[in-house]
């Protein structure tokens, strides 16, 4: 990819083609945050200690492997590009684990059982990561133009609308299923079979910047120093784990707020629906919208949209499901400007990495977001977790109790919406705007000239 390519408009196709793999990863990612633990308890019989303690033996594994796969994709030297060759290595395993996680065998039980679901979930938890790690950091070196990258981000969220769709119908067939272990087989195989088959059509066809071969840091702990030492990065991050808490909570708490506060556990996939649908339906409107206010403008209205429809949360009774509707509603529309400003954001980031080190790492960058993500959603989790413990949850219980209710208002509504307002204060100071992007490009393209490049 040239640098006339780099910094003109990327037509319409690559974008879609770039976009597809992380719909289809969705579509596989969903269904374990959303159903896996109720699958296993339910259905595999594992006691909730048991498969807690597998998760979180996950979430340990993702901190070491999530930053040893963004620096080594950083140093990745191949004829593919530094970004592709993992993916095509990766798209593969990607399914095989799947199938493996949902789909154990039916002799197996006990500690056999426990056994073969941790060792699938660390199986597939790495192939995840050599696919997310590279992917992601891929769309950031896809254009150096300040608002092309914001159009990048917004046709992959428009898409994951897909993925995200597909998840909710695997959802529901799971949730129905008379015999739910035949149907976790058959949706995982052909979840597995489509999402490398775009994997791989991926990596052949989206063209990568060869320039950027060879630049990564030489040392994972400087690269990672680099990472801490960048001012604009720091608060990029702290608003990166703040929106990721927010999406967590209503990831992972969505069934107990439709279900205990409001009693209307039918409508759970209506209201994950209503979450994605204007993450969809304004994306073109961010796109405009950015130009006129700035990313930084934007960004700022999303977060004030999310405070308002947790806040709601908070007071929320018994069949007040419109009013639910509503909030999720705001938390949506705040979510898809997180998720087209975000890596637009982080992309200009790293310009400004390059421009103090001379290096390109956007993998280390994307490690440090990816574990964020992933951290958000699991103190999001213990929180939850938390709650639902001291106010004395009881699973066989027809109505929870009122303690239990307060403890949930307060997960759901308070928490987030106290985070949000930090998260703004932070990132009102934040200062990369587009004129300071401009004479960032500039210093490079006047670096890369003068190594003749």
């Amino acid at each position: 990819m040239t640098e006339r390519d780099r910094s003109s408009k990327l037509p319409r196709s690559l974008l879609v083609l770039y976009a597809l793999p992380f719909a289809g990863y969705l579509a596989m990612g969903m269904p374990v945050s959303l159903w896996f633990m109720k699958f296993a308890t339910d259905t595999l019989l594992i006691a909730p200690v048991a498969i807690g303690g597998v998760f979180a033996v996950g979430r340990v594994w993702d901190a070491i492997s999530d930053p040893m796969a963004g620096y080594l994709s950083d140093r990745t030297r191949s004829r593919f590009g530094r970004r592709r060759i993992w993916l095509f290595a990766s798209a593969v395993p990607l399914a095989i684990t799947y199938v493996m996680l949902w789909s154990p065998p039916s002799a197996l039980e006990g500690l056999w059982l426990i056994a073969w679901i941790a060792a699938a979930l660390l199986l597939w938890e790495t192939a995840s990561t050599a696919f997310v790690i590279p992917y992601a950091a891929l769309g950031l070196e896809l254009t150096d133009d300040y608002h092309e990258r914001t159009r990048v981000f917004g046709w992959r969220q428009m898409l994951t609308t897909v993925g995200f769709a597909a998840s909710l119908v695997i959802l529901y067939l799971l949730r129905t299923a008379e015999d739910e272990r035949s149907m976790a087989f058959t949706a995982s195989v052909a979840t597995g079979v489509v999402v490398a088959l775009v994997i791989v059509v991926c990596a052949r066809k989206t063209p990568e910047p060869s320039h950027h071969q060879g630049r990564g840091s030489a040392n994972l702990f400087s690269a990672f120093a680099d990472v801490t030492r960048n001012r604009y990065a720091r608060m990029l991050f702290f608003v990166m784990a703040v929106e990721s808490f927010g999406m967590g909570v209503i990831a992972v708490l969505g069934s107990y707020i439709i279900e205990d506060l409001v009693g209307r556990l039918d409508l759970l996939e209506a209201m994950l629906a209503v979450w994605m649908i204007p993450q969809f339906v304004f994306i073109p409107v961010w796109l405009r919208v950015s130009k006129r206010l700035g990313k930084k403008n934007l960004w700022l209205f999303g977060m004030l949209c999310s405070l308002a429809g947790f806040s709601g949360l908070f007071s929320l009774g018994q069949d007040e499901w419109v009013r639910v509707f509503v909030c999720v509603i705001l938390i949506g529309i705040g979510t898809s400007v997180s998720s087209v400003m975000g890596p637009s954001v982080q992309a200009d980031v790293v310009d400004f990495d390059e421009l103090e080190t001379g290096e390109r790492k956007e993998g280390a960058y994307v490690a440090v977001w990816n574990f964020l993500r992933k951290a958000g959603s699991a103190v999001a989790a213990g929180v939850g977790g938390l709650a639902l413990s001291v106010g004395g949850y009881d699973p066989a219980a027809v109505e929870q109790a009122e303690p239990v209710k307060e403890s949930l208002r307060l997960t759901v509504g308070l928490i987030p919406a106290l985070s949000y307002v930090a998260g703004a204060l932070v990132f009102s100071r934040f200062k990369l705007d587009e004129s300071e992007h401009a004479r960032i490009v500039a210093g490079i393209r006047e670096r890369r000239a003068e190594r003749g490049e």
